[in-house]
């Protein structure tokens, strides 16, 4: 960020929106805006109380398990798309058609399916994320040089061998920036699957902090969410960076 010439430090913007922040929560213009520093008093307050543990505990859970199916399932599923025309006629509508469509009109069916417990949120959250690292995984595989993989079959390497030695760490910069989209939708996927299928983790905090009007409370959980969500980028986006040396080696 530069301001008048001068190159400002990356959180500045952030710095900046809470300073905003603060102003008008304490001008009292709104209810449902606290000042953000009753947001972090309230913060420290909660964080660790049992029922707070618990939610994040019960989210976390819900979080990890649906991105883990969504990287395991995602990742092959793209790379097999990729390297097979047919697989990618058959399979490339339906990915986007549920990368593009609601996935929220979904949740009525997966309760029904399975249940108003914790498998239906993880399904959620894994259907909330699987598609973009499908698509990102395909688009890698798509700009491998061929050279490598005749390569790669001149030395004797099996279709398994092509597929973790040369097709995945081609499209490694595509696939990990899959993941980093996915994950933040799979916190959408997280939290509504909380909220619509069964009132647990953070989503049972928002829904009492809401209907009680304990608004710093809200934001404070709410900060909490985003916070993970951020961090969890931005080291992927880091990994992104330490490996793009192999896009320009492709």
């Amino acid at each position: 960020m530069t301001l008048f010439g001068y190159k400002l430090p990356g959180m500045s913007s952030l710095l900046l929106w809470g300073l905003l922040w603060e102003i008008i929560g304490q001008t009292g213009y709104t209810f449902f805006v606290p000042p953000l520093s009753e947001v972090f008093a309230t913060l420290f307050e909660i964080i660790g109380t049992p029922a707070f543990l618990k939610a994040m505990s019960e989210t976390a859970y819900a979080f990890f398990a649906g991105v883990f199916f969504a990287i395991t399932i995602g990742i092959p599923t793209g790379i097999m798309m990729g390297k097979n025309r047919l697989l990618d006629e058959l399979l490339l509508p339906w990915v986007n058609i549920f990368l593009s469509a609601p996935l929220t009109a979904l949740v009525p069916v997966l309760m029904v399916l399975f249940g108003f417990g914790m498998k239906s949120i993880i399904i959620t959250t894994t259907l909330f994320a699987i598609w973009i690292i499908i698509l990102n995984a395909r688009a890698g595989v798509m700009q491998i040089n061929r050279s490598l993989i005749e390569m790669g079959r001149s030395f004797g390497a099996t279709p398994l061998d092509a597929f973790y030695k040369i097709y995945f760490w081609a499209a490694l910069p595509e696939i990990l920036g899959g993941v980093r989209i996915g994950i933040i939708r799979a916190v959408k996927g997280v939290i509504i699957g909380q909220l619509l299928i069964s009132i647990v983790g953070f989503g049972a905090l928002f829904e009492l902090y809401s209907s009680n009007f304990l608004m710093s409370h809200f934001w404070a959980v709410l900060i909490v969410l985003f916070a993970m969500a951020f961090t969890i980028s931005e080291l992927l986006a880091y990994l992104e960076r330490r490996v793009s040396y192999y896009a320009a080696k492709r």
